[in-house]
């Protein structure tokens, strides 16, 4: 098959090459970046946000169908501008986009779905907020801007003197383009993150996985958009795993349909096992990253087939994962992330293209032979092993040999898994 992903960072790359793992489809990115074109990917010169561009391309090259990797062009409904065009695209449309969207919606849905989740408030008012963070509200708790925020829009704040700057910069300097806030409860427990393929009412579950937010070790300092991931989880059981399943996506699916949004795509749910039981921190309309660089490699079965089938609501019969070891990712990013990044040299082409293990490119650009980091978040580094502390060992020995003038990793990503 002829297949196009739209996207340009780490899981657009792991979603690539997943697909390329049957060598008879072709696989193009738009845009892509120049980390990509390492490992033979076919990137186009087609921003994530041309629509127009993206539905010429695929009438003209002959796609099969296409893979939407990143949440903004969902929300803006490129799935509804293909689906106009009588064109295959996987994903959920304008409307089943808003579970990443609207964080108030989507606690509706988990309302009427019955579906645990933490106890909130929203606010468009400052003053109104700043009345309740004084008055009523129980520190520590978390604030959300209502909206896409790359990941960086969640805040678990500590006292009243740190939630009123933050409500400030939402709601009055409208950091992110915000407009509403959602505050709710701080959850305690361990969090992972449980990913499906949805096809309307059919839904078939990923193995669990477990990212860190936190910029540097041992969880400190600010949330990023994920400094790593490893999957499975050992420190969840199967039990857990299964009433996940049962008890959130099952009814979130269900509740999905009944209210006639015809979801296609991926539903990926943050999770945390608390006293009372599982809850549900988020919702997201996509692969998740850095989960997706640990769990696609997992895969067995053909994905572009099972994509192809969903697009087509056939059944599909049987999905055949990895069963033994663990898959580990640490992503390089830029000094400075995620706050202010300093953009700089990374090294030769040919040091890259001399790892041994799998490189998920992000935000890098090429000049001469070198590469160049072009933002936050730039490689992911990935390796599978039969134990945590082998997999740490390998992938921890290659990052060292990489220049680490410009960049900073956490070194002990995977720490809660045992």
């Amino acid at each position: 098959m002829r297949i196009l992903v739209v996207g340009s960072g780490a899981r657009e790359d792991a979603i690539c090459k997943a697909l390329m793992q049957n060598s008879e489809n072709t696989v193009f990115c738009a845009p892509g970046n120049a980390g990509m074109k390492l490992s033979g990917i076919k990137t186009i010169s087609i921003e994530e946000n041309e629509f127009f561009h993206l539905t010429e391309f695929v009438e003209t090259n002959g796609i099969d169908y296409t893979i939407v990797g990143p949440e903004a062009p969902l929300v803006d409904g490129i799935v509804d501008y293909f689906k106009q065009k009588k064109l295959k695209i996987f994903g959920p449309n304008k409307q089943g986009a808003q579970i990443e969207g609207s964080k108030s919606f989507t606690k509706k849905l988990m309302a009427d779905a019955n579906i645990p989740t933490a106890q909130y408030q929203e606010f468009t008012d400052l003053e109104r907020a700043v009345e309740y963070l004084t008055v009523k509200a129980n520190f520590p708790l978390v604030i959300k801007a209502d909206g896409l925020a790359t990941g960086k829009g969640v805040y678990i704040v500590q006292d009243l003197d740190e939630a009123l700057e933050i409500i400030s910069e939402l709601l009055d300097g409208h950091k992110f383009n915000t407009t509403k806030v959602v505050i709710e409860e701080f959850l305690e427990g361990e969090e992972f993150s449980l990913m499906a393929f949805v096809d309307h009412k059919r839904f078939y579950p990923m193995p669990l996985a477990q990212d860190y937010k936190k910029a540097f070790d041992d969880d400190k300092g600010p949330n990023t958009g994920g400094m790593g991931a490893i999957c499975p989880v050992r420190n969840i059981s199967s039990i857990v795993e299964q009433t996940a399943i049962e008890t959130i996506i099952k009814p979130f699916v269900h509740e999905l349909y009944q209210q006639n949004i015809k979801y296609t795509g991926i539903i990926y749910a943050g999770l945390i096992l608390t006293r009372e039981g599982i809850k549900v921190i988020e919702f997201n309309a996509r692969f998740g990253d850095p989960e997706t660089e640990v769990v696609l490699p997992r895969l067995k079965t053909d994905l572009s087939m099972m994509i192809w089938k969903i697009l087509n609501h056939k059944k599909i019969d049987k999905i055949i994962w990895q069963n033994e070891g663990l898959n580990l990712g640490v992503f390089a990013v830029s000094q400075g992330y995620p706050n202010n990044p300093i953009k700089g040299k990374l090294g030769l082409i040919n040091d890259f293209k001399a790892c041994p293990l799998t490189i998920n490119y992000a935000s890098v650009r090429k000049e001469d032979q070198q590469l160049y980091s072009n933002g936050g978040r730039l490689y992911l580094m990935q390796t599978s092993a039969q134990t945590l502390t082998a997999a740490q060992e390998i992938i921890y020995q290659q990052l060292t040999k990489m220049n680490s003038e410009n960049i900073f990793y956490r070194r002990d990503i995977g720490k809660n898994s045992i």
